[in-house]
């Protein structure tokens, strides 16, 4: 029979305190999340303040550091901690109510009810407004709709009948859905426009009979067989290239259209050869410890030993409130100085671009680079620079396009491939519209200026740069 034995074993183990925690989940917010974030802390916790003084008042410094542990025993636990969950009776049980405009599916269905269609028919187009894709295509076959029309609806149909619910579809808005091809994408919308043109007209030939050779951009065997001359070509191109090959794209779900709006975390000024480098507080609130709770567990615990249960219960949860707005104040410090530590270092290390935001003066610099002079860990540097802003007085840009990797020149020189990409952006940009510079071709110019970069690192760039191939770039 066995026994059982007894014995301690000491092992060592690295885990994250829940300050650590917090302060890693904030190094990681951008500026306008911080601020709703501080926010969030606030309404949560009864014991934090937003600071609307410019100055600290005084004694602050005395609430932030006061402990009231002297006034608790740890053995003092509130009742409430033994509920599931955690939750007091006094929490608040709040609905969270999410509003929003009207979906692309519900914003189509919402024009059938222009249309002439008896409850059968609206029952298919519904079905066929279900199936279509974000880009507003019907991808789907319309053979295979007729069994899962009948197996989801009940109605058997006919694929005849699908066509005639389908034409009346597309012709709602955005003009182009319920498309199940580019070329009847297109074709759609240029018909929606009106075919009054000498250009429309041939442009609807060319959708038509030659939408292979369009593609594939094959401008001069077009122009030959067509019998036009290049001007009259060129107008019937244009016509084309004004639609949209994503008609569902067009709808944005009633929200504005306009740019995101960006609120930089780091400010930089530079005047007369100096840089004065700042975090942006224009839209983060000041937080402080609300004195009158510190001074109620004072006069709850002047009783001593005539506390009641539920004052001693309601001290302890003050306590436990007041300990976590000092570590989230506590965590909002930290993070603003390694976010300073950081950006100081890397403006120390790109000083020359920062002048005028010239990008192929950016060194190559990836994160360790910066780990290493801030001492802090490559994860940490990465969660800085993740989704985090700096407006300079040349522009507003990510911290992230000031890191790239390295390459080098025939005499051994490391130059960041931000040069690189400028100078093929530059080429691409003077090339002959109607003979586009091949990778190859791309390839020999930056060796000839002296930069070693194979062909498939020449696409690569140019696919970072969002720059189709030569075929593609081709005009006329």
């Amino acid at each position: 029979m066995s026994t059982l034995n007894q014995r301690s074993i000491q092992k060592l183990m690295q885990k994250l305190s829940p300050q650590q925690i917090q302060m890693i989940k904030l190094l990681e917010l951008p500026a306008l999340q911080l601020e709703q974030r501080i926010k969030q802390e606030i309404e949560e916790n009864p014991v934090l303040d937003e600071d609307t003084e410019a100055k600290e008042e005084e004694g602050q410094e005395e609430q932030k550091n006061i402990s009231v542990d002297e006034y608790v025993r740890e053995e003092d636990v509130p009742n409430y901690k033994y509920y599931v969950n955690n939750y007091s009776k006094d929490d608040e049980r709040r609905p969270v109510y999410l509003s929003d405009g009207l979906s692309f599916h519900e914003y189509i269905k919402g024009q059938l009810g222009y249309k002439t269609l008896d409850e059968r028919e609206r029952t298919i187009a519904d079905f066929l407004i279900g199936s279509l894709d974000d880009d507003g295509y019907l991808r789907r076959e319309l053979d295979s709709l007729v069994d899962d029309i009948a197996f989801s609806t009940g109605i058997e149909t006919t694929r005849e009948e699908l066509e005639k619910v389908l034409k009346a579809i597309q012709e709602l808005e955005p003009p182009g859905i319920g498309a199940r091809s580019l070329q009847e994408c297109l074709m759609l919308q240029l018909a929606s426009k009106g075919i009054k043109t000498k250009s429309a007209r041939l442009a609807k030939e060319i959708l038509t009979s030659y939408f292979d050779e369009f593609t594939k951009k094959h401008y001069e065997k077009l122009i030959s067989r067509l019998g036009v001359p290049v001007d009259e070509f060129r107008n019937a191109i244009e016509e084309i290239i004004r639609l949209s090959p994503r008609p569902g794209n067009l709808y944005n779900g009633g929200a504005s259209g306009a740019t995101p709006h960006i609120t930089p975390d780091f400010l930089l000024d530079y005047q007369n050869g100096e840089f004065d480098l700042s975090l942006n507080y224009s839209n983060v609130p000041d937080v402080k410890i609300n004195s009158k709770y510190v001074n109620l567990i004072k006069d709850m615990t002047a009783k001593g030993e005539r506390q009641s249960e539920s004052d001693k219960e309601a001290v302890q949860f003050v306590k436990h409130k007041i300990d976590s707005a000092k570590w989230f104040i506590s965590a909002i410090k930290q993070r603003h100085n390694t976010l300073m530590q950081t950006m100081k270092a890397i403006l120390d290390y790109q000083k020359d671009y920062f002048v005028d935001g010239d990008q192929t003066k950016l060194k190559p610099m990836i994160l360790k680079d910066i780990a290493d002079r801030t001492g802090l860990d490559v994860s940490t540097i990465s969660r800085v620079v993740n989704s985090k802003y700096i407006q300079t007085h040349f522009g507003i840009f990510s911290l992230k396009t000031l890191f790239s990797e390295a390459m080098q020149t025939e005499s051994g020189e490391e130059v960041s491939s931000y040069e690189i990409k400028k100078i093929l952006s530059e080429c691409i940009d003077n090339e002959n519209k109607q003979k586009p510079l091949t990778d190859e071709t791309l390839m020999e110019i930056l060796n000839n200026k002296g930069y070693q970069i194979a062909r498939r690192t020449v696409a690569k760039y140019r696919e970072m740069l969002g720059i189709p191939v030569a075929r593609l770039r081709k005009q006329i």
